[in-house]
C-alpha cells in the first residue's frame, strides 16, 4: 500500500513538473486611450501637463504582467495650467536644452525589467527609464488588470529625479542661492495605459 501511495505521489509531482506553461500574449498599447500626465513643482507653485505615448506593448502570461515597454513623443509636451503665450513660453523652455533637449532627443522610453506581485491586481514594476539618451532604473507600484482581450495598467505618483538625466536647470542641488527660482529635482508622473490584442 505504501508503495502504491509513493508511486501516486511521484506521478502527481511529475505531472505538475511537466504541466504546460501559460501562453505569453502581447497587447498593443492603444495610444488614443492611454495617457501620461506630469506635475512639476517649484518654490512659487507648480505646473502640470501631458505628454503623448507614441507606441508600446504589454506582455502577459495568463493574467500576470510579465513585461513590456512604451515610447513617448517628447515633441507632444503640453501644459494645461497655462494658456496662450504663457503656455507656449513654458513649452518652448521644456523642449530646450535646459530641460529635455527635444530636438536632439525626440523620444523617451520605459522598458519593464521586473514585475513583482503586491496584492490583488497590484504589482511593483521595475524598469529602465531613458530620457535624453540616459537610462536609469526606476521602481513604482501599479494596478494592472486583464479582462479578455483588453488590459489596463495604472500608476499614480511615479517620482522621477530629473537630475539623474542631466536636467539640472533651477536645481538647488547644483545651484546655490537661487532662492524662490528653485525647481524641485523630482517631477511626478501619472501613467494610464490601455492595451488590446
Amino acid at each position: 500500500m505504501k508503495i502504491k501511495t509513493l508511486f501516486a505521489a511521484v506521478a502527481i509531482l511529475a505531472f505538475a513538473a511537466f504541466k504546460p506553461a501559460l501562453k505569453t500574449e502581447t497587447f498593443t498599447i492603444d495610444t488614443k486611450n492611454s495617457s501620461i500626465e506630469w506635475v512639476a513643482a517649484k518654490v512659487t507653485g507648480k505646473h502640470n501637463g501631458t505628454v503623448k505615448i507614441s507606441s508600446g506593448n504589454l506582455v502577459f502570461n495568463g493574467k500576470s504582467l510579465q513585461g513590456g515597454s512604451f515610447t513617448t513623443d517628447m515633441n507632444s509636451i503640453a501644459v494645461v495650467d497655462l494658456q496662450g503665450e504663457s503656455a507656449q513660453k513654458l513649452i518652448g523652455h521644456l523642449r530646450s536644452d535646459d530641460f529635455f533637449s527635444v530636438e536632439k532627443h525626440p523620444t523617451s522610453e520605459f522598458r519593464i525589467t521586473k514585475v513583482s506581485p503586491a496584492g490583488t491586481d497590484q504589482v511593483n514594476i521595475t524598469g529602465d527609464l531613458t530620457i535624453k539618451g540616459i537610462t536609469q532604473p526606476i521602481t513604482f507600484p501599479a494596478i494592472v488588470k486583464r479582462q479578455g482581450n483588453a488590459v489596463v495598467a495604472v500608476a499614480k505618483g511615479v517620482k522621477v529625479d530629473r537630475t539623474k538625466y542631466d536636467i539640472k536647470y533651477g536645481s538647488k542641488s547644483f545651484f546655490g542661492g537661487i532662492g524662490d527660482k528653485a525647481i524641485d529635482d523630482e517631477f511626478t508622473l501619472s501613467i494610464n495605459l490601455a492595451g488590446k490584442k
